[in-house]
């Protein structure tokens, strides 16, 4: 395992998507899109078919086929894709690709974020600055921190190795299949491999490699069945 594992390439495992892939694909490491999703909605959001979707107000494209419930408030520039479901009282600020398929709960706040595809953050999360892959899943209750306590830029630390990210806001970067268990607490700058799995009511403070559980104390194992 080595920092190349954070790579855009090697991190997530994009096919098909028409839309997604090429704008991840133009960024060596995922944290960089970061600064990027705004202008990314703005510049797709006019070329959605209107056939499936429907501009609902300023820069707000959602999909004909997404359940919108009532009290919920989206600020765009946003995309809300084929499928997705944003229960109420969600809270979408700004700067947010909801992807296909996927689930913005009750008292749940997105802002600056990718939901790739059939990603759930179904209860009370908060996604902040943050990139969620296909079929991630955050337990109820739990949380992307995205600003350091010091206001300092964040550093990712992943297996020995520290890398600068030169941003003063990140949130926690998931790959495929990541599980977060409730009221658990990404800490600014975690990035989670795909099948990471994080135990509830636990404070992640370093990035996990492929196919690893987080439990309570901090303590980092593998996982034993491949999946």
């Amino acid at each position: 395992m080595s920092i190349a594992d954070l790579e855009t390439q090697h991190f997530f495992h994009l096919r098909g998507d028409e839309m997604i892939a090429p704008f991840f694909a133009s960024h060596r490491y995922p944290w960089t899109m970061l600064n990027s999703i705004g202008e990314f909605i703005r510049q797709q959001g006019p070329l959605l078919s209107d056939d499936y979707y429907e501009l609902r107000g300023p820069g707000v494209w959602v999909a004909r086929s997404a359940k919108i419930w009532d009290y919920v408030t989206i600020a765009g520039p946003v995309i809300i894709g084929e499928g997705t479901e944003i229960r109420p009282g969600a809270f979408i600020r700004g700067n947010v690709y909801v992807g296909p398929n996927s689930v913005v709960g009750n008292s749940t706040e997105i802002k600056n974020s990718i939901f790739v595809e059939h990603v759930e953050a179904p209860h009370y999360n908060y996604i902040g600055d943050s990139i969620l892959a296909s079929h991630a899943h955050m337990g109820a209750g739990s949380i992307t921190s995205n600003l350091r306590a010091d206001r300092q830029n964040i550093v990712i630390h992943y297996e020995g190795h520290n890398m600068e990210t030169g941003l003063r806001k990140m949130g926690a970067i998931l790959a495929e299949h990541v599980e977060v268990g409730c009221n658990a607490v990404l800490n600014p700058g975690v990035m989670l491999c795909e099948h990471a799995m994080v135990y509830p009511v636990s404070c992640v403070r370093v990035s996990m490699p492929a196919y690893t559980i987080h439990k309570n104390q901090g303590q980092i194992v593998r996982r034993t069945e491949r999946l």
